[in-house]
């Protein structure tokens, strides 16, 4: 069976939020939308997004990394949210395993959400129904479009590649290469929902730091030869 999926490479992805914006765009104006957005200038915005960016730092100081994490449906082989949705309005589709909401029979009582163990569900409030990421099926199926351009907006908008597309069950597929060779993998395995989006981990690249310049981004106004002595307060040593 054709199981459709992202392949994420974190080593590469920038946290530029061009997925974000994409993704926004084009399911906004798709069969997904409209997406609501109330009060987005305000100090409590909210809106409905699939695809979302999370940084965060790792590591020690001064050894840190900011690391970049997508984080959209990962559009499970085993899917939670459909097992408890009441109405049958999330399903997993046959012929390539992309899981979706059918609006029609949604009634947002958030049942899909509370099992997603991955907090990818979002409850559209003007509509009040459930969404997420759909892979874009609208614009993968167009038969109008190049076969070059049948992807998800998020993976065509990536100014770095860090996103791949295809079938996850195909072993010669661009996508199984890249889980078989660089070891990815799925998130919280354990959950036990097989996860089909993966992710291609960071490579470990030992950080080149030259401890004359820690001092520096410490203490920008430092002169060499004209450190203050220990305990000395630094303006003493500014007044002339």
């Amino acid at each position: 069976m054709t199981q459709l999926a992202l392949v994420i490479d974190l080593n590469v992805c920038v946290g530029c939020h061009a997925c974000v914006t994409s993704c926004k765009q084009w399911n906004t104006s798709g069969s997904a939308g409209p997406l609501v957005d109330w009060n987005a200038y305000t100090a409590n915005p909210t809106g409905t997004f699939f695809n979302r960016v999370l940084s965060f730092e790792v590591g020690d100081y001064p050894e840190t990394q900011t690391v970049h994490f997508p984080k959209s449906c990962l559009h499970c082989e085993d899917p939670p949210c459909v097992t408890v949705c009441p109405t049958g309005a999330s399903y997993k589709r046959a012929e390539d395993g992309i899981v979706l909401v059918d609006y029609d029979k949604c009634i947002g009582c958030n049942y899909c959400s509370w099992a997603c163990p991955y907090g990818v569900r979002e409850l559209d409030e003007q509509r009040q129904v459930m969404t997420k990421c759909t892979l874009c099926v609208d614009r993968i199926t167009d038969q109008a479009l190049p076969p070059a351009e049948r992807k998800p907006a998020c993976v065509m908008a990536c100014p770095t590649n860090a996103r791949l597309f295809g079938d996850v069950h195909d072993p010669e597929s661009e996508v199984s290469v890249a889980i078989r060779d660089r070891g990815g993998f799925p998130l919280m395995p354990e959950q036990g929902t097989l996860p089909a989006n993966h992710y291609l981990p960071r490579r470990r690249n030992e950080a080149q730091t030259d401890p004359v310049q820690v001092v520096r981004e410490q203490n920008p106004l430092r002169v060499d030869g004209r450190e203050p002595a220990a305990g000395q307060p630094l303006a003493a040593d500014w007044e002339h």
